[in-house]
């Protein structure tokens, strides 16, 4: 496995509780009593010289207490772990301060930290927020129907296999399919969809009880999704708790863990640059030794340094893009795990496709049966469709839909034991002999592991003559007898080609599509959707290999379905997989999840991406920038007051600039605009 599924140690910006007995402003109640107390201080140390020395002490004292209640404790639980950071000297700089006597100074030193901290945290709330605000679409209640019955009880009580009334304009309390009734469902909180999808009934809820996978995706709905004018019934195919969204929930939830390039990098400069700035502070401690100043100027100066030179901005610089560019991605249906995948995604140049069920429809349908001598059609299509029936394949899919509808409702034979060979075809037992249906390749060699006899002239020939009219083409054979082909064809989705014209403006350079069909089906396909490279015939593994080909020489994302090019996409820089709202194996293999099947969001991923890693690099330069103005400018005399002014100032500067990413508004032709 690839270095970018490997980064899972916890950020350094993990969050604090900073919630009190006030509520969740508790600290920059806090801060503004600070700032409250040392004004009061200051003002009455200047309108009388008669007003007692303790007066204006007990303001500053009081200014400590609140400016530094949230600061000690943070450092506390840094030292706990063994971690030298911001907090600690700050407090340090106050402590030498109050030492001098310099009251005012270190109380403004602790009100300024302490409330670029509240608001610091309080704008990275937002962010966490319209994260959490995911959770919050699904109904807590749902009406379910029992024993002839109608009640409601709470979403979590829901089991698989129950059946939920969903009035007009409700939202949807779990995930499921369409049993009874017809309606247009608003799919955007779930799949960043803008326009609402007609939904109907399936055809075969038996069928669609045992394989929940190959539901149609008209008839396919999700939790926290929006009814339209129609009543509806579904029946629950997912506890509440393991619903589309609540894994999406769950999974941006823990993205932050994965850190960026940016970030990794900003880790190792720190781990260098701070022993080197507490190594400067002891030699600025020493100045007095060798200029005529007292030891407590030199010990301001020190402090004034140790105050510049804290990389705060920095440190918070790239997880707060990163946390706005993956809050904002969600809101769209894209679901993207991390800083790492969100970073490379910005700076990609080229990128890989499969080719069925992303390029194309996904659905392809029968349009040529071709029999051997001897054999009927039915006969051919009872067991093609008894074998298919139990492959989650595609192509299975469409023989076992398609033959069930050519068959007119006679029912198919019921096979047993099937096996499947990655990017050949499969075998299974019926009425006591061997079913094998696949490529003409998987006929006639041994790559499945036994030997199978060549195809008759006849078959190879009816074969060939289907490939060249741009067919996918499945033999099938039952024992020692050829039964015939089976002729497909995908049809390229609609939005494919604006989809990979826009990504071409945005910047990818170079797109490939791969694919296990024949090289002239896979041409002809990449001409349609304007791709001008096309890789065809490759098995799995050899999927595998052109990915690590084209690794080689530049980075590159994997866009397939999630299932059949999970180790291609494992192998990218990138994997990003399509149509994962209704895909559990989907959502976990991707680095970059696409909750519609819709290509459409593949340009809004990039460029949001794209913007994401500018703003990351204008918060690097800004941060780095201000400390190195900030170190020469304290070492020259700039005061403790001033530099804690700046340096707060620079980590707001970058936490508020990260947070543009939130309000994020994609242009006409790249959409979604949820």
């Amino acid at each position: 496995m690839s270095d970018k599924h490997k980064d899972h140690s916890h950020s350094e910006t993990e969050p604090h509780s900073h919630a009190g007995f006030l509520g969740a402003n508790t600290e920059l109640l806090f801060a503004l009593a600070s700032g409250f107390m040392l004004a009061a201080g200051f003002i009455i140390g200047k309108v009388s010289a008669s007003t007692p020395a303790w007066l204006p002490f007990i303001c500053y004292l009081s200014a400590y207490f609140f400016g530094g209640f949230f600061t000690l404790r943070e450092a506390i639980e840094n030292l706990r772990h063994k971690r030298f950071e911001i907090d600690t000297l700050m407090l340090v700089a106050a402590a030498g301060a109050a030492a001098l006597g310099a009251w005012a100074e270190g109380a403004l030193l602790l009100f300024l930290f302490s409330l670029g901290h509240a608001l610091e945290h309080y704008a990275m709330g937002r962010a966490k927020r319209a994260i959490e605000a995911l959770a919050e679409l699904a109904p807590k209640t749902a009406m379910v129907r029992r024993n002839e019955q109608l009640l409601e009880i709470p979403v979590e009580a829901l089991e698989v296999g129950d059946i939920v009334v969903v009035r007009p304009n409700e939202r949807l309390p779990a995930d499921g399919f369409l049993i009874k009734g017809t309606s247009s469902i608003n799919q955007a909180p779930v799949t960043g969809e803008s326009i609402p999808v007609d939904k109907h009934p399936v055809d075969d809820p038996e069928f669609a009880r045992k394989r929940p996978d190959s539901i149609e995706a008209a008839s396919k709905v999700f939790a926290g999704t929006i009814n339209g004018g129609g009543a509806i019934e579904i029946e629950v195919t997912s506890r509440s708790s393991d619903s589309a969204l609540a894994r999406v929930v769950k999974m941006v939830s823990e993205a932050e863990i994965r850190k960026s390039p940016t970030q990794r990098f900003t880790d190792k400069f720190e781990r260098i640059f701070v022993p080197a700035v507490l190594g400067l502070v002891v030699i600025l401690l020493f100045a007095w030794v060798v200029i005529d100043e007292p030891f407590r100027d030199s010990f301001y100066r020190a402090m004034a340094v140790l105050v510049a030179a804290s990389p705060c901005a920095l440190t918070i610089a790239t997880p707060s893009a990163v946390l706005s560019g993956i809050a904002r991605a969600a809101r769209g249906g894209v679901l993207i795990k991390g800083g790492a995948p969100l970073e490379e995604l910005g700076a990609l140049t080229a990128m890989a496709f499969d080719k069925t069920g992303t390029l194309t429809e996904g659905r392809p349908h029968i349009t040529d049966i071709v029999v051997a001598e001897g054999v009927s059609e039915e006969e051919l299509l009872r067991v093609a469709v008894a074998v298919e029936a139990l492959s989650d394949h595609p192509l299975a899919a469409a023989i076992t839909r398609d033959g069930r509808k050519r068959l007119a409702g006679k029912e198919p034979a019921q096979a047993e034991n099937l096996q499947s060979y990655a990017g050949l075809g499969v075998s299974a037992q019926l009425d006591g002999k061997t079913v094998w249906i696949g490529k003409a390749k998987m006929f006639g060699n041994e790559e499945t592991g036994q030997a199978i006899a060549p195809l008759n002239p006849q078959t190879t020939e009816a074969i060939s003559d289907l490939r060249n009219s741009g067919r996918t083409v499945m033999a099938i054979r039952h024992g020692e007898r050829d039964l015939g082909a089976i002729g497909l064809m995908d049809t390229p989705r609609p939005a494919a080609k604006a989809a990979l014209a826009t990504l071409r403006q945005l910047g990818i350079s170079r797109m490939i599509m791969i694919s296990g069909d024949n090289q002239q089906v896979a041409e002809a396909v990449a001409k349609e959707v304007g791709l001008d490279e096309a890789w065809g015939d490759l098995m799995p593994q050899d999927k595998v290999t052109a990915i690590r080909k084209l690794r080689e020489t530049t980075q590159v994302a994997m866009v397939g379905d999630g299932v059949n090019d999970a180790p291609a996409m494992a192998n990218a820089s990138v994997g990003i997989a399509m149509g994962a709202a209704g895909s559990d194996v989907a959502l976990e293999t991707a680095d970059v999840a696409l909750m519609a099947d819709d290509l459409h969001n593949l340009p809004f991923a990039v460029d949001l991406s794209r913007r994401t890693r500018r703003i990351i690099l204008q918060n690097v330069f800004v941060s780095l920038g201000v400390v190195a103005l900030l170190v020469p400018a304290t070492i020259m005399g700039l005061g403790i007051g001033a530099a804690v002014a700046v340096h707060e100032g620079s980590t707001l500067i970058v936490v508020f600039n990260a947070l543009r990413l939130l309000a994020y508004t994609p242009a006409k032709n790249i959409a979604p605009e949820a």
